[in-house]
């Protein structure tokens, strides 16, 4: 469990990957993305979460240029939606150049499509063996999609980003896939607003002197899941990673884990 806004955790290759960062999914490409990236990494954030399908990969690399830290001290995840070995090696070249950058931190297929998947796969295997891409995962598996993969895969996803939150919990695929050495990454960490105005959440959370958002992205840092929370806003920015004071009981931690309906909030 990470315990600061600075924590790394390892991957199964090895590589640290931070714990916890910024998901631009919805926000504009151009003024309201780049703002949204530099005000987080003024803020301690290191790793923003972006995908091609967002169409703002252009502004989180002007972001990144703009913020003037090292490129070696962020971690930059992408996500090919592009099927099939060549249209991910194109996919991989396009997101490049639009980020602006030559090698991609954490890149992810985006979902798995028919049986694409696993020549996609392919792909982003050589892009790793040629030092292209730090790790590769993948992203809204579910355990048939992974025992399909594996069966031919050299190399064993670092990530799986699914969508997990009180009403969503996946406990069952958390569990595969940690038994499978794949971290787990959840988005839509707040439920998508779904819970924060929820009577029995916000009543918890007046007792820890914090907003609901934060005790349920806390519930998340404790359930050994690396958080992408989104937000263009520079207050629900810094707010979102003001969790590190604080820790929930298991007693919480089993109230909130009640709260699981197996209901996607997308």
């Amino acid at each position: 469990m990470i315990k600061s806004l600075s924590d790394t955790i390892t991957l199964n290759n090895g590589v640290d990957m931070p714990g916890f960062g910024l998901g631009v999914w919805q926000i504009r490409d151009g003024e309201e993305v780049i703002n949204s990236v530099k005000y987080a990494l003024k803020t301690g954030y290191r790793m923003i979460d972006t995908a091609a399908v967002y169409r703002n990969e252009s502004g989180v690399g002007e972001a990144v240029r703009q913020s003037g830290l090292p490129r070696e001290s962020l971690f930059i995840t992408t996500k090919a939606v592009d099927q099939g070995y060549d249209a991910t090696l194109k996919a991989f070249e396009d997101s490049t150049a639009r980020l602006g950058i030559d090698t991609i931190d954490l890149y992810l297929i985006h979902w798995p499509i028919g049986e694409h998947y696993k020549e996609t796969w392919k792909a982003m295997e050589r892009l790793y063996k040629d030092g292209r891409v730090r790790a590769i995962g993948v992203s809204n598996f579910g355990p048939q999609h992974l025992e399909t993969l594996l069966q031919d895969a050299e190399v064993v996803p670092a990530v799986n980003q699914i969508e997990v939150h009180p009403l969503l919990t996946q406990v069952a695929l958390r569990n595969y896939c940690y038994a499978k050495g794949i971290k787990v990454e959840s988005y839509s960490p707040l439920g998508s607003g779904a819970l924060l105005d929820n009577p029995d959440l916000s009543t918890i959370a007046g007792k820890y002197h914090k907003s609901v958002a934060q005790l349920l992205l806390r519930w998340n840092v404790q359930n050994d899941m690396i958080a992408i929370p989104r937000s263009a806003k520079e207050v629900h920015i810094a707010d979102n990673a003001d969790i590190f004071d604080f820790e929930l009981s298991l007693e919480i931690m089993d109230k909130i884990d009640a709260l699981n309906a197996n209901k996607s909030v997308l």
